[in-house]
């Protein structure tokens, strides 16, 4: 008998590229997506006829319920948050009951339905915030500077203590930041390479960035949703840091990804100070040794990588707006 996984957040880039593995793996994959006027199914669009998709809330405890009921999964995976963070200052409420209760709304559930499904719960690098360590640890004191960040702790430890409460098994994976072609335009990386992309092809004349000096350790999303498989796959469940252990800086981004499109970058990026966060976390990096000694996972593709992948699917994916456009043109 396959084994059967449920998704939360299945349309987002985790979601997608978890839903891929799980598929390869011979899994049912069952997602929870929100029930929205306009579907936002992009990611997922390819995988529709093989994954059974269920209408949920984070936000309604009923319908978690029902949907544990319908899928009866092995696996439950909670990927789904509000997750930009600069939005987070700007509805703080609304980040706190999906990041924080809508994390005990899918505990809750797992408990009534079945507390034998093993359970994973997204946690975030942003926690760290004004980081006590460098780099980072599962063992590292959190001081998150978000409202992002402080819901992801309450995550974190209502995932804990749910363990430890109730015998569930319940993981948290402390990913840093990990991109793709797949990542939404409002993040910084896909921002970069979407914004190179459009000057490279003459749509654009230049792109307007915030701080260049924060530090991230970025990977690629694919490589970290088979960490999360690795962690329910234990024998005992625990959490784990999930990074490089390398950082760079936003300029590194900047540079690799314009000079992978042949421009200098000096003559197009302009410094906006609408970008800057009301409190900045400068320098994330992770120390994953204990995911690569006890899940034994290592990633296989590195930042200059991950960068060149996502300028490629960029211009790629313009210049194929392009001639579309062109052809719709009356001659």
């Amino acid at each position: 008998m396959s084994k059967r996984a449920l998704i939360t957040g299945i349309t987002g880039q985790d979601g997608s590229y978890l839903a891929e593995l799980l598929l390869s793996k011979g899994y049912e994959v069952y997602g929870v997506a929100r029930r929205l006027s306009a579907p936002n199914e992009w990611r997922i669009e390819h995988l529709k006829d093989r994954i059974t998709i269920i209408q949920a809330d984070l936000l309604d405890q009923l319908s978690l319920i029902k949907a544990v009921e319908q899928a009866d999964p092995h696996e439950f995976y909670n990927l789904a948050a509000m997750s930009f963070v600069p939005s987070s200052w700007d509805q703080p409420m609304l980040t706190g009951e999906y990041n924080s209760q809508g994390v005990t709304r899918a505990l809750e559930a797992v408990r009534r339905v079945n507390p034998k499904i093993r359970f994973y719960q997204a946690s975030s690098s942003e926690m760290y915030g004004r980081v006590r360590e460098v780099p980072q640890t599962e063992l590292t004191p959190f001081y998150p500077r978000s409202p992002y960040g402080v819901s992801k702790v309450f995550g974190h430890y209502i995932t804990v203590n749910y363990r430890e409460s109730y015998d569930l098994f319940a993981c948290s994976g402390i990913l840093f930041n990990h991109e793709s072609p797949r990542r939404g335009l409002e993040f910084v990386t896909r921002k970069v390479t979407d914004g190179v992309a459009r000057i490279k092809l003459g749509m654009a004349d230049h792109l307007g960035l915030g701080n260049l000096d924060a530090h991230r350790d970025w990977g690629f999303a694919g490589d970290y949703v088979r960490a999360m498989w690795l962690m329910l796959q234990q024998d005992e469940p625990d959490d784990y840091v999930v990074a490089m252990g390398v950082a760079h800086s936003v300029k590194d981004l900047v540079q690799e990804a314009f000079s992978h499109a042949g421009l200098d970058w000096e003559q197009y990026v302009r410094t906006d100070p609408r970008f800057l966060r009301p409190a900045e976390v400068d320098h994330l990096i992770g120390n994953p040794a204990k995911a690569r000694t006890v899940l034994g996972w290592e990633p296989s593709v590195d930042f200059q990588g991950l960068v060149r992948m996502m300028v490629d699917a960029d211009l790629e994916r313009l210049s194929r707006q392009q001639a579309i456009a062109a052809m719709a043109v009356p001659r």
